[in-house]
Formats: C-alpha cells, sequence, structure tokens
C-alpha cells in the first residue's frame, strides 16, 4: 500500500546527528518523506514507495538537520565598532566604560532605539545565521536592564520568526550588567528583577529560560541564586553565563536549580562536573568571546568528555565579546582553539544545541522531529568544520517547507 505524505527528499546521505553508534549518525536509508512539518518515515526509495505532492531529488549530497545557535544576544541597538578601535589605540575596557562605553553604552543605544529599529537590526544579524544553514536561535535580553526595554527586547526577538524561516527561543537576562540607577545599590536591583520583570515576562510568556552573568564583574553568587529561585517559583527555566573569567562555583549553582546550560565556562572546576552530570546540564561553549577577548583558559573539554556531558557550541553574537554572525566560523573556532573534533561540533549545533534549549523535536533527522532540514554539496560532513565561509546550503526546510 502506497503511503501519504507532503514531501520525498530522495538521493541523499543522511548524517541524522542521532546517537546510533554511527559517526554523524550516519543511516544506510537515502529518502526522507515529510507531513505535517515533521519527518514522516526515513526509508530506502528502492524498496518503499510513498505518494507525495512533491519530490525533490538530492543528488547524493549529504542531508542534515538544521543548525541551532543557541546562545546569542542579537538584539540590541548601536553597535561598539568604536570602542574596538579604540582599544587598539591603547584605551582600555575601564576607560572606555568611564566614557559611557561598553555594555552601559549598549544599554543607552537600546533604551533609545524604537522597536521597529531594533527588528531591522536584529533581523539582518539572524539572517546572516540562516544563511549558514540555522534553523533555530536562543535569543537573550539584557541590554535594557529596565522593565519596558527588557519587554521590549524580547518581544523583537519573538518577532524575527515573522521574518524569517527559523524558531526563536527567549530567554530573560536581567541579570546581565548592574544599571547605573542601582550602581550603588546591585542587591536592590536584583530584587527588582525577582519582584518585578520575571513576573511580567512569565505573565506575558515573553521567555522560556532566565539567565544570569555569574562572575565578579556581574553577579554574586548569592545574588544568582535569589534569580533562579524567582525564575524556578515561575515555572521558568535556569540558564546561566558561569566561569567565564574566574571560579565562582556558578556552574554547581546553576546545577543545583537543574539549570539546562552553563555557558563559557572556561574556569570550570574539573570537581564540578560530576554535578552538571546529576542534574543532565548542557556545557555550552562559546569560542568566539573567547576568541574576540584573546583569552587563553580553555575549557575542561576532556573532562566534560570523560563525564558524558553533552557539548554544545554557539556563536554568543552580541555587540562587545563577540560580534561573530557566522556558525560555520564558530564551529571551526571550537575545533581549532578548543580541540573539539568535527563531529562533537556537529553534534554541539545540532542535538546538544537543542538540548541546551530543552526542545525535543528539534536537532535530530528522525522520524517524528520537526522537518528543519538542510542539503549540503560536500563530499563529508566534516568538511562543515573543516573549511571556514567555503559552504552554504544548497537548500533548506523549514518545518517541512523548501526555503
Amino acid at each position: 500500500m502506497t503511503k501519504q505524505c507532503d514531501l520525498v527528499i530522495d538521493n541523499v546521505r543522511i548524517a541524522s546527528m542521532q546517537k546510533n553508534g554511527k559517526p554523524y549518525g550516519i543511516l544506510t536509508q537515502s529518502s526522507v518523506a515529510i507531513k505535517n512539518g515533521k519527518v514522516l518515515a526515513i526509508f530506502d526509495g528502492s524498496q518503499e514507495s510513498y505518494h507525495c505532492n512533491k519530490r525533490y531529488n538530492g543528488e547524493n549530497k549529504w542531508l542534515l538537520p538544521g543548525f541551532i545557535d543557541c546562545h546569542t544576544h542579537l538584539v540590541y541597538g548601536g553597535n561598539r565598532a568604536n570602542e574596538f578601535e579604540q582599544r587598539l589605540q591603547g584605551k582600555t575596557y575601564t576607560e572606555i566604560a568611564q566614557q559611557g562605553g561598553g555594555i552601559q553604552g549598549t544599554v543607552n543605544a537600546t533604551r533609545e532605539a524604537s522597536e521597529h529599529t531594533l527588528l531591522s537590526s536584529a533581523i539582518k544579524r539572524a539572517s546572516r545565521l540562516v544563511e549558514e544553514g540555522v534553523t533555530c536561535i536562543e535569543v537573550k535580553s539584557g541590554y535594557g536592564l529596565d522593565l519596558d526595554t527588557e519587554l521590549k527586547m524580547l518581544k523583537v526577538a519573538k518577532q524575527i520568526a515573522e521574518y524569517l524561516p527559523v524558531s526563536i527561543v527567549t530567554t530573560y537576562l536581567g541579570a546581565h550588567a548592574v544599571p547605573k540607577e542601582y550602581r550603588s545599590n546591585p542587591d536592590d536591583y536584583v530584587q527588582f528583577i525577582c519582584d518585578r520583570v520575571i513576573p511580567a515576562v512569565a505573565r506575558q510568556q515573553l521567555a522560556s529560560c532566565v539567565d544570569v552573568f555569574c562572575e565578579s564583574i556581574g553577579f554574586s553568587p548569592a545574588q544568582c541564586r535569589k534569580v533562579f529561585a524567582a525564575a524556578k517559583t515561575h515555572k521558568l527555566n535556569v540558564k546561566a553565563h558561569v566561569e567565564q573569567l574566574s571560579d565562582l562555583k556558578g556552574a554547581k549553582l546553576a546545577a543545583e536549580f537543574a539549570a539546562i546550560s552553563v555557558d563559557h565556562i572556561e574556569y570550570l572546576d574539573p570537581k564540578d562536573i560530576p554535578a552538571l552530570k546529576q542534574s543532565g546540564t548542557v556545557a555550552v561553549l562559546l569560542p568566539g568571546a573567547f576568541y574576540y577577548l584573546s583569552e587563553t583558559q580553555k575549557p575542561p573539554v576532556a573532562e566534560l568528555r570523560a563525564n558524558k556531558i553533552p557539548i554544545a557550541i554557539a556563536t554568543d553574537l552580541n555587540p562587545g565579546s563577540s560580534p561573530i554572525a557566522s556558525i560555520l566560523t564558530i564551529m571551526n573556532m571550537a575545533s581549532v582553539l578548543f580541540g573539539l573534533t568535527p563531529e562533537e561540533v556537529l553534534y554541539g549545533v545540532t542535538i546538544h544545541a537543542a538540548k541546551a534549549l530543552e526542545l525535543s523535536s528539534k536537532g535530530q533527522v528522525k522520524t517524528g522531529m520537526d522537518a528543519d532540514l538542510c542539503l549540503w554539496d560536500i563530499e563529508h560532513p566534516a568538511e562543515l568544520v573543516y573549511g571556514i565561509n567555503q559552504h552554504r546550503p544548497s537548500a533548506k526546510w523549514f518545518a517541512g517547507r523548501i526555503c
């Protein structure tokens, strides 16, 4: 009996990124049937038949799940190119900040920008990612540091999906920096986050996660604990920027609250890794910030591997420490700078990135999963990590529709 579907993609080599014991989750089947935006079946076209309205000949190219960029800050006002130039001319970050630059400069520009202006610039950045095969992007707030602007940023982030073939996951990052209004009493700002903003974010369903910057120049573990507790009270997932510049035990704290990811983690103590394993937390590595800030302390990749911690990779696209709108460049950096294999990197932008956002229907070419798929004209999946700016998808499907 012939089965019905909407589309069949024939004659492809499939790197499914399933954990099936084979490199890259490679499958022997060469056809994929899609129905209602989902993968209906993966089959051998010479042995099975599907009746469909459309067929696509993949010409023996490689079919992979769409990439997931699970850590970005791509909604913001202005840019910091002038500060980049000033630093190269000898000015310190502190001097620039005292002149109103740094994060506070971006906060000022974001507060002043209209929703339309923020959306236009965010679409431009997101489109660069989409061009390279990204079909899902996490977007954080954190450049408003007040109620109205933080909500405005999250609303803008959600609108990106109306203009591009991409799904958006939003995260509230109020504990990104202490705004100038609260500089003399940061604890009051933390209370403001917990009492005013998190309830509003949850009530308006503007984000699924709450994030913090647990660092000496950000927020203390005690302050982050309060934010995490408020997030959990309002049934929001927890994520955390931790151990980027020092070891404050932020990762261990995040694990206490069953954080879905801990991000950066260059200074993570290997002794704290078992806590991440117990909580099922994903380690998100951000080589763009490591590169851009000329850091030297590398994350404990060998220990993460030994403990079988899922490792995700993301761009950290932001105006200050990683103005990089290229997932493919970041993938190469993850190998060159952190020593990840091409297979580990590809898992890091597919199935592991999906886990870092608690998206159970994305990140694999698998029956029942979202049909977010990219076709690549390459001889082997490792080419996507090996080369820089050499590839773009030959074809792309988002929710089963060709883009």
